[in-house]
């Protein structure tokens, strides 16, 4: 694509300056900004950001939740030429060092008293910090800190620098090209210090209008930007997508009325990765147990209907009139209005990436119409590299390529791809481009997978992570922990799992529960608790869990080539893993070395074959107070079954 973020903006705002651009719910209200407001203010704050001297090439750090002054800010940035880095706004102070150095970073966008506070605290380490402009002023009035300002006074300064150059705003952006440098996204840093993702405006638009395209957006689509900007998913979806086709992005008031906003706005296009679909079924389905004898009977008949019907009709195959009237009436009295409630009513495209969603799971809702795909693509291919048809979506696939992208298996079992959307470089840092970026343009995605006789691809695991088991009767045997974690977490009882195995005799597994779902299943049981830890650790939530353990052996026994995957021992966790415990990563990915160095003595007691094993574990509270929880946790042996051959 010929063209800049900047530009496409002026472009909307030329074409339709009074249609809605973004809405921001607040205090209840949705109010909604135009295209040519938008680019008002965008060359408003660009000017002010001019005066503050922010320069060419520099970096600007951006701190805070789906906001339009938010992406406002980053318009601006880019529009000088300079170039936006967004960080998650759940970061603690420290982890915001590495990039803001890293990037020689001197001015920032902060949401909020939150972000700013992290800002200060961190100054001393990054002394290079000129200004911090701040948007919401709440907490804010007594702060007399160097360098620290409001949005609206930035706006106001570049209101009255824009009256006296009205010329200048247009001409920097006339400066941009295509190949220049658009954003920097940091990697979560599973393994050492985040890298600096480097993006053009063109490897970023490009593919957000491939996407674009495979889907057949229009201007008319409606999106909830509720995801961290600093993922760039959320910013392919809310940011490029929406300046490549014009649609509306929608800003809930905050984290904890995103369901209540995805039911107002009814949004036509939604991505959201599986633990946010794992958590609206959770919900389906304690509500559903608290509910009549009446309804449960009811909803019970007609998914079975649907699990029989509805995939087929999604994939617009051929279904029985008996089958077709069942799954109208079902139509009216469940799934349209349990789309209703979820907040799916309007949606003609939903995504869900990151990690594999299970199969069930994935059935569940194109069974009740909704048309949920799996796309592939990380932050180094700009996200799209392979997207579901509407009518191929499989539980077991990622897709297939779409335009411009080519996908070759090397002899490893590793992914390779070529694309207009890959990252120009990692910043900094020339040994770990060239380690993932080869010489004719194929990238090294460290995934392992193959391509299927359809042209779907197939993710197994991570290169890295995909072992053997070592001993014992399935000595030899694959082992891929992703897949084997995916498995369990499909159930709604359990919320996160760490699997090990890769050069050990056998597998085992450390488990999380969802606390909202065991909790309601013991309360429905009168099975009193004092807090998840001791929750966790109830010999009933223990059978519980079992069960659902060896449901997963039994499916991993019909899998010729995982069936050695099934998993021997198990416990559950005294406490959740938690990103700011440095167990996940800010987008909730298991950091399962780390965890392994952590729970070194429950390793041991799983594999040492001990039946209980005490643990005292510090914790970091989100007031940034550190205490410590500990219990005596239970190791439970689970039942194996035999591989099931294949037919000759």
């Amino acid at each position: 694509m010929e063209t800049t973020f900047p530009r496409l903006l002026l472009k909307h705002a030329s074409e339709r300056p009074a249609a809605a651009a973004m809405r921001e719910k607040e205090y209840g209200i949705w109010q909604s900004h135009t295209w040519q407001a938008m680019a008002e203010l965008v060359a408003n704050i660009a000017c002010g950001l001019h005066q503050a001297g922010l320069a060419r090439g520099e970096h600007m750090v951006v701190v805070g939740a789906n906001r339009p002054r938010l992406y406002a800010t980053m318009l601006a940035v880019q529009s000088l030429g300079a170039v936006p880095i967004p960080l998650y706004q759940d970061a603690v102070a420290a982890e915001c060092v590495f990039p803001i150095n890293n990037a020689d970073v001197r001015f920032a966008f902060a949401e909020d008293q939150e972000q700013v506070d992290k800002l200060l605290e961190v100054r001393e380490q990054c002394p290079q910090i000129k200004a911090i402009f701040f948007d919401d002023p709440r907490g804010l009035r007594k702060y007399n800190e160097p360098g620290l300002q409001s949005l609206d006074d930035l706006i106001e300064n570049g209101r009255a620098f824009a009256k006296q150059h009205p010329q200048f705003f247009q001409s920097e952006v006339d400066l941009a090209k295509p190949d220049d440098v658009a954003a920097m996204f940091f990697t979560s840093g599973t393994t050492g210090n985040p890298k600096g993702v480097v993006h053009t405006h063109r490897t970023l638009l490009d593919r957000g209008l491939a996407g674009a395209q495979f889907d057949k957006l229009t201007n008319h689509e409606e999106v909830l930007a509720y995801l961290p900007p600093a993922w760039i998913g959320q910013n392919i979806f809310s940011y490029a997508q929406w300046l490549a086709c014009g649609y509306v992005v929608n800003c809930p008031e905050s984290s904890t009325t995103v369901m209540i906003d995805l039911k107002e706005i009814g949004p036509t296009y939604y991505f959201a990765p599986p633990r946010v679909f794992e958590g609206l079924l959770t919900t389906v389905m304690i509500r559903m147990e608290d509910a009549g004898w009446l309804k449960r009977k009811m909803f019970s008949s007609f998914m079975d209907v649907a699990k029989r019907v509805g995939p087929a009709l999604m994939d617009r195959k051929p279904v029985g009139a008996a089958d077709r009237l069942l799954y109208a009436l079902g139509n009216f009295f469940v799934y349209g209005p349990l789309r209703n409630n979820l907040g799916f009513s309007r949606v003609r495209v939903a995504y869900t990436a990151g990690e594999a969603i299970g199969p069930d799971l994935f059935t569940f809702y194109r069974s009740i119409g909704i048309n949920l795909k799996q796309l592939y693509g990380s932050t180094e291919t700009a996200v799209f590299v392979c997207l579901q048809p509407d009518d191929q979506a499989r539980a077991d696939t990622v897709g297939v390529p779409i335009s411009g992208v080519e996908i070759k298996v090397a002899d490893s079992g590793e992914i390779l791809v070529r694309s207009p959307g890959l990252l120009k470089e990692y910043y900094k840092n020339p040994t770990a481009t060239a380690e993932v970026l080869t010489a004719d343009g194929w990238y090294h995605t460290s995934d392992a997978g193959f391509l299927d006789a359809h042209g779907h691809l197939k993710i197994i695991d991570r290169v890295k992570d995909v072992g053997r088991i070592k001993g014992g009767a399935n000595d030899g045997a694959m082992f891929a922990p992703k897949y084997v974690e995916n498995k369990l977490k499909f159930f709604p009882y359990i919320k996160e799992v760490v699997a090990y195995g890769d050069g050990r005799e056998k597998v085992c597994v450390m488990i999380n529960i969802d606390f909202e779902a065991v909790g309601n299943w013991a309360e429905r049981r009168n099975l009193p608790y004092a807090g998840y830890t001791d929750l966790a650790q109830k010999p009933e939530v223990y059978e519980l869990i079992k069960d659902c353990v060896e449901k997963v052996n039994a499916d991993l026994a019909l899998d010729e080539l995982l069936a050695g995957s099934q998993i021997s021992r198990f416990l559950v966790l005294h406490k959740e893993l938690d990103a700011d415990d440095g167990e996940l990563t800010r987008t909730n990915k298991v950091r399962r070395g780390y965890i392994a160095d952590k729970y070194q003595v429950l390793v041991d007691a799983l594999y040492g074959g001990r039946a209980e094993q005490f643990i005292e574990t510090q914790v970091k509270f989100e007031d940034g107070r550190t205490g410590s929880v500990s219990a005596t946790l239970r190791m439970v042996d689970t039942k194996l079954f035999p591989p099931v051959k294949a037919a000759a």
